[in-house]
């Protein structure tokens, strides 16, 4: 997809006041797609037990299922912005919800093991699409003056559709009686824990109907009547519509079309920026973020949690992430990148540390003694605190701003590819590491989220204040 981050020049208008309500529905609708990302990508957490019951599966087996969405998110980013091009924005949006709704379908009501993990790619190709063409279209169809705070949105809601699939799975629970595999419409719990998307992807496809195509890929196919009208229901009927389109027209033709070979150069395969952003999207994903998302009720549970009580703590996970996200919105432009960073690779670390530490500890009665399971329980907030106010949103805006214009969309493309993968070696490699040794386990974490502070200190530059083209 096109890049979207051009300034806007001077004569560029804001959105007036009576327009501003349809400008944030339209960002609101748009943002669903994040919210069905954020709810697929956690969801899961609540079925881990009973799909490893229900299929009588080991804990390689079990990681691929839960990793494999992740193959899927890979190949839908790799695509989205190709197919968003040729058919459109909106086209993408539905096709995404299309996607989403089959895909809880069919995890809610699997034959088997296998087709369960191919719902699960469907799922993760639609989470694919929706992380792409979310912020693109915000970006483009936001007034420049509000551009910043309708693009958060996206963020925003990530981490309250992992915050509500939790209190959903946690409800659900709880109406079955505590019991992952209890009987629930004729289901098992997990089932309709997984069926339960059905709603806001349902949902998404809806608002989809209801919200403009952006206006830039409408002058890209030549529709300059329908693009000045939506400009006009964005950002006010005035008479410098045709300028606007104009201004459009001619940053999309100054737009360089970035390759994989450009990319190319220094002495390491790749240009040293390029390794910035690649080493960046790694160390955000081998502190073990997604463990706290994916398998943090299978992780309780291992240490003598009781189920439901499991399920609750999963819930202010996500609560105290959506806390640290906010934080990290308001001070991002405020405070810096770096500093951010660097104050989130200290918190990681030391939170990291005292689950390890607490991890130690022999089970006595089948649980963690009783300050150690509490020890724990506050290290593993204070760990997605430190890192939702840090590299959650860090790392998305320096990936956004610090490549040149020559080569920032093909290397946006292959940072994020990094970070999918790296995704997906932590999803997959938990279960199994866990049952290794479970205190090792974090100590790994720690240790990478040690070394980030080092490398944010030598290799990272500060982008806070600067144009994008002072990046090149």
């Amino acid at each position: 997809m096109t890049s979207t981050t051009q300034a806007p020049q001077s004569g560029a208008r804001t959105a007036h006041p009576e327009h501003l309500g349809h400008v944030i529905f339209i960002a609101a609708a748009a943002a669903m797609g994040g919210f069905l990302f954020g709810y697929d990508s956690s969801v899961i957490n609540g079925a881990v037990e009973a799909i490893r019951g229900r299929y009588d599966v080991g804990s390689a087996a079990l990681a691929q299922v839960i990793a494999i969405a992740l193959i899927g998110c890979a190949i839908g980013a790799a695509t989205a912005g190709r197919i968003a091009d040729r058919i459109g924005r909106i086209r993408c949006m539905q096709i995404a919800a299309v996607l989403f709704t089959v895909s809880a379908v069919g995890s809610a009501l699997p034959f088997a093991l296998w087709d369960l993990a191919l719902w699960r790619v469907v799922g993760g190709f639609a989470i694919g699409m929706a992380s792409v063409i979310g912020p693109a279209y915000i970006a483009e169809v936001a007034p420049p003056a509000y551009r910043g705070r309708l693009g958060s949105f996206q963020q925003a809601a990530i981490v309250v559709g992992i915050a509500i699939s939790q209190l959903v799975n946690w409800g659900l629970l709880n109406a079955a009686g505590g019991d992952q595999r209890g009987k629930l419409m004729g289901l098992e719990a997990w089932q309709v824990m997984l069926g339960v998307m059905v709603v806001p992807a349902v949902l998404y496809g809806l608002l989809s109907f209801a919200i403009p195509e952006s206006p830039r890929f409408l002058i890209s196919v030549g529709k300059h009547d329908r693009a000045r009208q939506i400009l006009a229901e964005v950002e006010g009927d005035h008479a410098g519509l045709d300028g606007r389109v104009r201004e459009i027209e001619t940053a999309m033709k100054r737009e360089e079309k970035s390759s994989f070979r450009d990319l190319l150069g220094g002495g390491f395969f790749f240009k040293p920026i390029v390794w910035i952003g690649i080493g960046l999207s790694v160390f955000q994903q081998f502190v073990g973020i997604n463990v706290a998302f994916y398998y943090s009720s299978t992780l309780w549970q291992s240490v003598g949690v009781d189920p439901t009580d499991s399920f609750f703590y999963s819930f202010t996970t996500s609560i105290i992430n959506i806390v640290g996200t906010v934080i990290a919105m308001i001070f991002v432009d405020r405070v810096g990148r770096r500093p951010l960073a660097l104050i989130g690779s200290v918190g990681m670390a030391v939170g990291l540390a005292l689950e390890a530490w607490a991890f130690s500890y022999d089970l006595v009665g089948g649980k963690l003694p009783a300050t150690q399971g509490w020890v724990a329980l506050i290290a593993a907030h204070v760990f997605v605190l430190f890192f939702a106010l840090s590299w959650g949103v860090v790392v998305w805006v320096m990936l956004g701003e610090m490549f040149p214009n020559k080569i920032r969309a093909a290397a946006l493309g292959v940072a994020a590819a990094a970070q999918w993968i790296a995704n997906w070696a932590i999803t997959a490699s938990f279960p199994s590491l866990a049952d290794w040794n479970l205190s090792g386990t974090y100590i790994i974490y720690t240790v990478f989220a040690a070394l980030s502070i080092p490398f944010v200190l030598k290799f990272v530059k500060e982008t806070k204040g600067k144009s994008l083209e002072e990046m090149g």
